[in-house]
């Protein structure tokens, strides 16, 4: 799954230069420019991506070394 999410990461960085739309004056739903409509779906989707990130790749052992430690310190606090 780490792979996959790196893939993607490269892909969005590369989608994120997005030459094509500096000269074009599209507008979508007739007021919102075509190269703002497209960095906000590219916002979007790197929100996404990284909380599939989050999710699959983070390291399980730094969150429960982190309970642990949250656990002692509220027993020593008692």
């Amino acid at each position: 799954m780490r792979i996959l999410i790196w893939s993607l990461i490269v892909l969005l960085i590369l989608a994120h230069q997005d030459f094509w739309y500096w000269q074009d004056a599209t507008l979508v739903w007739g007021f919102f420019p075509i190269g703002l409509f497209y960095h906000v779906l590219v916002s979007i989707v790197a929100g996404i991506l990284w909380f599939l990130a989050t999710v699959f790749c983070w390291p399980k052992d730094l969150v429960e070394e982190a309970s642990a430690e949250t656990q002692q310190t509220s027993k020593g606090m008692n």
